[in-house]
């Protein structure tokens, strides 16, 4: 009998790892293409589309498409751009929607469970109906900088990251994450004479390492391929993000090895913000939990 066990769980353990690298395959395949075809001329790389050769780095490869697409448009001023958006909004994101969760849940005040309901509305609110609004409205208000005093938001960096702060899922995901906190951590804390703000810098957030890689890597992804507003809003090349940026590649004729070397190129701090996420999210995991 614990020798049938045995095979049994060795073959589901075959079985399990056998899918496992098959969904992985799916995900890498388009990346190993991508990449591969970002080293081959048009003519080639359209003919290796037929076939598995698609994926192998065979014929004539050279680094032409990346200095190509480097020449054709400013791809360092547009990853740049879009990292310091990116990085910027997820950073102050994180921040305040933690701290209007945190409000949610652990402060008693009149009117939280209705506003809450208002903000989680907002989640079946295309931003395209309030795009033309919300455009009319940054293009008068004030701001106060290095400039002086100016009326108007469009083209800076701050029409790009201020009206994105704060979203109704980040606040749900903390709020949700909030509620299963223990709550004797807290009752002790103000027993104990902490205020509200240690609370939440000392006992919350070091418990609340899985929630805030999950909420960073989503806002990430919503930002990083952020289109329509930085469209909308940025016309000077200096602030535009690389997905705007990608419309350089189809003017006049379409060069697919370069749209390949520029994919490539842009997707590399991607899968850099995964992996240290990747980690962090784990260790937070690892660390999480309360002592007896």
């Amino acid at each position: 009998m614990a020798a049938i066990s045995s095979d049994n769980h060795g073959l589901r353990l075959v079985v399990r790892y056998a899918v496992l690298t098959l969904i992985a395959a799916i995900f890498i395949f388009p990346l190993v293409f991508m990449v591969m075809s970002s080293f081959k001329p048009d003519l080639q790389l359209l003919r290796d589309t037929s076939s598995f050769r698609a994926f192998l780095p065979v014929g004539d490869l050279s680094l032409d498409n990346y200095r190509d697409a480097f020449t054709r448009a400013p791809v360092a001023t547009f990853v740049f751009n879009s990292v310091l958006v990116t990085g910027l909004t997820v950073l102050l994101s994180l921040l305040f929607c933690s701290l209007a969760a945190f409000s949610f849940v652990f402060l008693n005040w009149t009117g939280r469970s209705v506003l809450l309901s208002v903000i989680l509305a907002t989640l079946i609110v295309p931003f395209e109906t309030i795009a033309i609004p919300l455009l009319l409205l940054v293009s008068k208000l004030p701001w106060i900088g290095l400039d002086g005093f100016q009326i108007g938001w469009l083209n800076s960096y701050r029409v790009q990251i201020i009206p994105w702060i704060a979203d109704g899922l980040t606040i749900f995901l903390f709020v949700q994450y909030f509620k299963d906190l223990p709550k004797e951590l807290i009752e002790a804390s103000r027993v104990e004479g902490a205020s509200w703000w240690q609370i939440y810098r000392k006992v919350v957030m070091p418990l609340s390492g899985p929630v805030l890689a999950t909420a960073a890597i989503l806002k990430f992804l919503v930002m990083y391929n952020q289109y329509l507003w930085p469209l909308i809003v940025v016309q000077q090349e200096s602030y535009r993000p690389v997905m705007v940026g990608l419309q350089y590649f189809f003017q006049l004729d379409t060069a697919w090895g370069e749209i390949m070397a520029y994919l490539t190129v842009i997707t590399v701090p991607v899968l850099a913000f995964y992996l240290v996420l990747q980690r962090a999210f784990i260790a937070s995991i690892a660390s999480t939990g309360v002592k007896g």
